[in-house]
């Protein structure tokens, strides 16, 4: 089979891992900077350029967009699902679980636990805002912030209006979230693959740090999951229509509660604390599922 790899920098374990997976299983990999990728939106011949050639068509794209080219990238695996190639993550799965608001409210539809979260954009309903989500502490997250950046705990009610009318008067739009604090600075990382939890680690934050993740200093190891834990993964993913994906929880006292969705999850840390094959399952499953012109999403949203 020939594989188009969509990055920006294919050096990245991630990346790496995947190469090495398929080429192992004898498949070729076309490795292509999604941001020197231009489209030919022409009715009825849609194509997709690069280095001044046409593409081929390929058996199956793998897309691994970055949050900071989100909306161009998505718009590039929409160009290839035109032509009728199959993509690993649909474009419209990536958007969605981009989003951060839009994930958490289609997840919520659907009855997946959660914590408490207010979006708000009058900030003069600060009090009710968080009594909303039970009060100080709580968490404050920018929508668009990635690997921890953009998340501030508040611990108390003052802290939590001077951090809400900072980032509002920068115009910029923030989610309030209730604090698990029985989780303690820990959480669950789970790697879905084609509806199939296939790893899990325990990611434990810093001395000091709320946040868990590993860019951010923490730790990880494998953990055995529960029953419940592997049953809310594997809907979430279905809820965003992703094949792919790692799905972030935490344990509250109520029981798992989603974080994010990641549809272009990193291997390197889940490897490292499991020891198991990630990239090599991807391939696997890109093999047994991939047909051109059935590229499709489930969901709604």
């Amino acid at each position: 089979m020939r594989f188009a790899l969509l990055c920006r920098n294919p050096k990245l374990y991630s990346h790496q891992r995947l190469i090495e997976a398929a080429e192992a299983r004898g498949h070729e990999v076309d490795v292509l900077d999604t941001l020197r990728i231009y489209m030919n939106i022409t009715s009825h011949r849609p194509a997709l350029h690069y280095q001044g050639e046409k593409l081929p068509d390929y058996d199956a794209v793998i897309p691994r967009i970055g949050a900071s080219i989100t909306n161009y990238g998505a718009a590039v695996v929409r160009q290839f699902e035109m032509t009728g190639a199959w993509t690993l993550a649909e474009s419209v799965a990536i958007n969605r679980s981009r989003d951060k608001l839009r994930s958490l409210q289609l997840l919520s539809r659907a009855g997946i636990g959660l914590p408490v979260t207010a979006f708000a954009h009058d900030t003069g309903r600060i009090d009710e805002i968080l009594d909303m989500v039970g009060g100080a502490p709580v968490v404050i997250k920018l929508l668009e912030g990635t690997q921890g950046v953009g998340v501030v705990l508040a611990d108390t009610k003052r802290s939590a209006k001077s951090v809400i009318e900072a980032f509002r008067g920068a115009k910029v739009n923030i989610l309030v979230q209730e604090f698990i604090k029985e989780a303690g600075g820990a959480d669950i990382r789970t790697i879905v693959v084609g509806g199939k939890v296939v790893a899990a680690m325990k990611r434990q934050g810093a001395e000091g740090e709320f946040r868990s993740n590993i860019h951010r200093g923490g730790g990880a190891s494998k953990v055995k999951i529960t029953p419940e834990e592997r049953a809310t993964a594997v809907r979430a993913a279905k809820i965003m229509g992703l094949h792919v994906c790692g799905v972030d929880m935490l344990r509250s006292n109520h029981g798992p509660v989603v974080m994010e969705v990641n549809s272009s999850p990193g291997l390197e840390g889940i490897e490292g604390a499991t020891g198991f094959d990630v990239a090599g399952k991807i391939i696997d499953f890109i093999e047994k599922t991939a047909t051109p012109g059935k590229t499709r999403t489930k969901g709604k949203g």
